[in-house]
């Protein structure tokens, strides 16, 4: 799902003195160490400060991720994990490390398609 048009009208509202910096610029510090470090830089500037500070941060969730699920990660991490779990959810966030602002710019789903089962191990194994 694309989150351009949500992204669009917030900006609208921003430029036109609807929304103050602080209503648009307020990433907190662990999307902001998130940024720095899974993040890959953006192929735009922001689009509040035009600083080419813009990062993207993929951050994975589902039932099958267990302790994983709600944690940033790079692209390389988001392909080796496509193959081991059957299903997840990818939220890409766009982050300004200049000016903190965030927002959610794309969601997908990524796996194998089969659903892993429980494992069949038990306690001591």
């Amino acid at each position: 799902m694309d989150y351009g048009l949500q992204r669009r009208a917030l900006l609208t509202d921003f430029r036109a003195g609807r929304l103050g910096r602080k209503d648009v610029c307020d990433a907190d510090p662990y999307l902001l160490r998130a940024a720095k470090f899974h993040g890959e830089p953006a192929t735009a500037e922001c689009p509040v400060c035009l600083s080419s500070s813009l990062m993207e941060v993929s951050w994975v969730y589902g039932d099958e991720l267990k302790h994983v699920a709600g944690s940033a990660r790079t692209p390389a991490e988001l392909s080796r994990m496509a193959g081991l779990f059957g299903e997840f959810t990818v939220h890409v966030v766009e982050v300004c490390r200049a000016c903190r602002w965030n927002h959610l710019v794309l969601s997908y789903v990524l796996g194998t398609g089969t659903p892993h089962g429980p494992s069949k191990r038990t306690a001591g194994q």
